[in-house]
């Protein structure tokens, strides 16, 4: 097993959120808030995964669709579904996902890295077992490509 590209003693804090039965980590510092949803106004010509956005005290921020990103069959939004408020690419965005449950401590060190068990996925930077589940930390950063991150600048500027 190799260690992901940090100090493998290192510790982080993770924000753990589900889709389905998967459970998924993004780094505590992404994240600005959690919310619960509220109605999504649709965005024309927006990239695979936006769909939409919203208006969260009056800023109106793009909605990312991390079921639809990740393969998970598609079901409509509930209303124990919830809003991480983060930071990705340099922009304020919405992941919706289903459940947010947690915060937690994880050492780097015992992450396998994401090339070693999805060679290829981007957005994912590798998986631990955290509270006897599997997690996989999501990477915000590689989660808009350019070209998606170009089309998304272009469907806001229309509305």
């Amino acid at each position: 097993m190799t260690a992901i590209s940090r100090a493998p003693d290192a510790h982080g804090l993770v924000v753990i959120f589900a889709l389905d039965e998967q459970r998924f980590g993004l780094d505590i510092a992404a994240i600005e808030r959690v919310v619960r949803v509220v109605e999504i106004t649709p965005l024309p010509d927006a990239p695979t995964g936006v769909i939409g956005i919203v208006n969260l005290q009056g800023r109106v921020l793009p909605v990312l669709d991390l079921r639809r990103r990740f393969h998970f069959p598609a079901r409509e939004m509930q209303l124990s579904d919830h809003f991480l408020i983060a930071h990705a690419a340099g922009r304020t965005v919405a992941l919706l996902v289903d459940a947010v449950t947690g915060v937690t401590e994880w050492n780097h060190g015992m992450a396998i890295p994401a090339a070693e068990i999805l060679p290829g996925f981007q957005g994912i930077e590798g998986a631990v077992k955290l509270e006897g589940d599997i997690v996989l930390i999501h990477d915000l950063e590689k989660f808009l490509s350019l070209e998606e991150s170009s089309r998304l600048d272009a469907a806001l500027d229309v509305e």
